[in-house]
């Protein structure tokens, strides 16, 4: 059984995954060529399936390096 108090449930910054020293994982295969697009993404995913987190993954990506 899967102990659901160790999931990182209320964090949705990817800055916030990295300070706590979590592990943030989008199983997305398609994450790697959203990346590559330079023109604007409709994010349609439904509710509470991390579009913020992934929206502040590529902010930290592309505004840090990381």
């Amino acid at each position: 059984m899967i102990d659901l108090t160790k999931l990182p449930l209320s964090i949705t910054s990817f800055s916030d995954f990295c300070e706590r020293n979590k592990i943030y994982i989008d199983k997305t295969d398609l994450v790697a060529k959203l990346a590559q697009f330079d023109a604007p993404i409709f994010l349609s995913r439904p509710r509470r399936f991390g579009k913020s987190t992934l929206v502040s993954t590529f902010h930290e990506l592309f505004s840090n390096g990381l």
